[in-house]
């Protein structure tokens, strides 16, 4: 099959034309077809900008197949000052990128980034674009999956977060075998579908230091969260729980996996408990090369893992490799999921 892709806009004030407009000039897969999505307008002056400061690499929007998403006030966005004009149209840009996948004119979308905080400016209030991809597909189980691909051995890191974008101290209080369980459901079926592995091992964390010491430094893992992997172990006897690990020696394995270097044995994926138990080794291993992408939808969904970076929009600094990455996982993942 074809794999369609949607590359939505991401907020224009930032580098998400930018670097999505990079990895289209050098796009791997001519079997695979990518419809730009957002303001033609905005598309085509950043295109524009770019070329007038020195970039040669970079795909032309008009040489592509483009839905155009037009907005007012275009006099307001200009790169590097994000605002409430640019937060608006990068959030009617993924409404309607959803609105094509929903309807099956798409089998993917592959998002730039957004500010969430330009995002309420606007007018919208949602925790970022994971949550809005989830409304709008009626999913009320989805995840926050971060992979990335080694580019010195060529090992795979998969991280799952069971919480996302709340404050830490909210943390302990918002896990439960409830979450959990949801989280590891998720996370095991979208390894076996998304990336074939029929028995899956899966490294979960624990909460506290030292998984809390027999409790002396925290009772999670004593009160609950061992006897829940207990039970997840007698109700998917095919995967290979390990855990609670302790947070501190979680990541050893995948750093030495990373890096080609002998090493205990890695896990197919990690479970991690909070945003920044997971994604601080996952953006100093892989900056450059982390993916996020939801799972739990009906479609399949890649982002780059890293932000606008308002600082440095239309200086032509900007690296396209984790959007590359996400082109490239979006289209593997499809026909992964429909090999036919």
């Amino acid at each position: 099959m074809t794999p369609h892709l949607a590359l939505t806009l991401g907020d224009p004030a930032g580098i998400g034309p930018e670097v999505a407009l990079r990895a289209l000039a050098h796009w791997p897969a001519p079997d695979c077809r990518v419809m730009l999505v957002g303001d033609r307008q905005l598309w085509q002056s950043s295109y524009q900008h770019l070329r007038a400061a020195g970039v040669r690499e970079l795909a032309n929007p008009e040489d592509w197949p483009l839905r155009d998403v037009p907005v007012e006030n275009h006099a307001q966005i200009h790169l590097g000052q994000g605002n409430a004009a640019s937060g608006a149209a990068s959030f009617v840009a993924l409404q309607t990128a959803i609105a094509g996948a929903v309807a099956g004119e798409f089998h993917a979308i592959v998002t730039a980034p957004i500010a969430k905080s330009l995002w309420r400016a606007a007018g919208h209030d949602y925790p970022g674009q994971t949550e809005v991809l989830a409304t709008a597909a009626g999913v009320s189980r989805y995840g926050m999956l971060f992979v990335a691909r080694s580019p010195h051995s060529g090992w795979r890191l998969v991280t799952l977060l069971a919480t996302t974008h709340i404050p830490l101290r909210q943390v302990p209080a918002a896990l439960n075998p409830d979450l959990l369980t949801t989280k590891l459901e998720l996370l095991l079926a979208s390894l076996r579908q998304d990336f074939g592995i029929t028995a899956p091992t899966v490294a979960i964390a624990g909460l506290n230091p030292h998984s809390g010491e027999a409790g002396q430094l925290g009772t999670e893992e004593r009160d609950w969260l061992q006897p829940w992997l207990t039970q997840q172990r007698q109700r998917d006897p095919a995967a290979k729980l390990l855990g609670p690990v302790p947070p501190d020696t979680l990541w050893v394995a995948p750093g030495r996996a990373w890096y080609g270097e002998p090493g205990p044995p890695v896990a197919d994926a990690y479970l991690a408990l909070y945003h920044d138990q997971g994604l601080i080794p996952v953006k100093m291993l892989a900056f450059d090369q982390a993916i996020n992408t939801t799972i739990g939808l009906p479609f399949v969904r890649t982002s780059p893992d890293h932000g606008t970076a308002f600082d440095i929009a239309g200086q032509g600094l900007a690296r396209a490799e984790s959007m590359v990455a996400a082109l490239q996982l979006a289209t593997e993942l499809v026909r992964q999921r429909s090999p036919d």
